[in-house]
């Protein structure tokens, strides 16, 4: 049997720099501390010219984001709320006190989720009802939210979502993750036909898998490599590759592009 070949774009490319994509704009971004795709959305929105929002659960997390964020970005604001995305009382009041803090809101970046590997076979209830309270439920709530303040705020505003190409493929041990995931896709197509009387565009992002510390503490190292060789170009998504691509979704770039989920993959089943 022949090797595969290596792909030119085997090696992650640098960084793509900012180009002022959300100049003016005010971001939110849930599930934002640490080292994972919603810091990463943080970072590229503060790159692209925007001020920030950062929420978490975790209050230690979260202040040591907003302090790494402020130093590369002493020009911009970047403020911060500790919320429970499960909580709606929480959520209702990350949106009020975004709007508050930055003025007023411009984008909401959905990015709360929660996996693990459990066969469906051995899974619990209280296992299963975590997944999609905090993948899918959490999106909906904000989304509510958001829907709301734009509602009844002059301006358009945009939602961008974030998936997995696991709505789509099925993956061994991913039940759960995979039902929310779909779930999220369908609340983008659905909400965004309402929203559009608002003004407002809902798009959602899948990504098939991009490497980062926290994923490593959930998902074996054999896996992670597994699933990345089966990539077009034979690697995992640069947590960067991600967050500009939802940069792109939030700005003025797309603006007739809604309800649609961009899936961030070689497209393998």
């Amino acid at each position: 049997m022949t090797d595969r070949p290596t792909s030119p774009l085997a090696t992650p490319p640098d960084e793509v720099p900012g180009h002022n994509l959300l100049a003016g704009k005010q971001v939110v971004v849930t599930a934002a501390a640490g080292t994972g795709i919603g810091f990463a959305t943080a970072r590229r929105a503060l790159l692209e010219g925007a001020d920030v929002l950062v929420s978490d659960f975790h209050e230690r997390r979260l202040g040591e984001t907003v302090t790494a964020l402020s130093g590369e970005f002493p020009d911009r604001r970047v403020a911060s709320f500790v919320c429970d995305v499960s909580s709606t009382e929480q959520v209702d009041a990350l949106i009020a006190s975004a709007a508050q803090q930055l003025g007023h809101i411009d984008v909401l970046v959905n990015n709360a989720g929660l996996g693990g590997e459990t066969p469906v076979a051995d899974m619990t209830d209280d296992q299963w009802d975590r997944v999609l309270d905090i993948t899918l439920n959490s999106c909906f709530r904000a989304t509510r939210a958001a829907l709301r303040y734009f509602r009844d705020t002059p301006g358009a505003g945009v939602i961008v979502n974030n998936a997995s190409v696991l709505g789509w493929r099925a993956q061994r041990g991913q039940a759960h993750y995979a039902a929310a995931k779909a779930g999220v896709m369908a609340l983008t197509r659905c909400s965004a036909v309402e929203a559009a009387d608002y003004g407002v565009r809902i798009n959602a992002v899948a990504p098939s898998i991009a490497r980062h510390p926290f994923l490593a503490k959930v998902t074996s190292d054999e896996l992670l490599d597994e699933l990345a060789s089966r990539e077009a170009f034979g690697r995992a998504a640069e947590v960067w590759e991600i967050a500009a691509t939802i940069a792109m979704l939030a700005s003025d770039y797309t603006t007739y592009l809604t309800g649609e989920i961009v899936s961030i993959s070689s497209q393998r089943a």
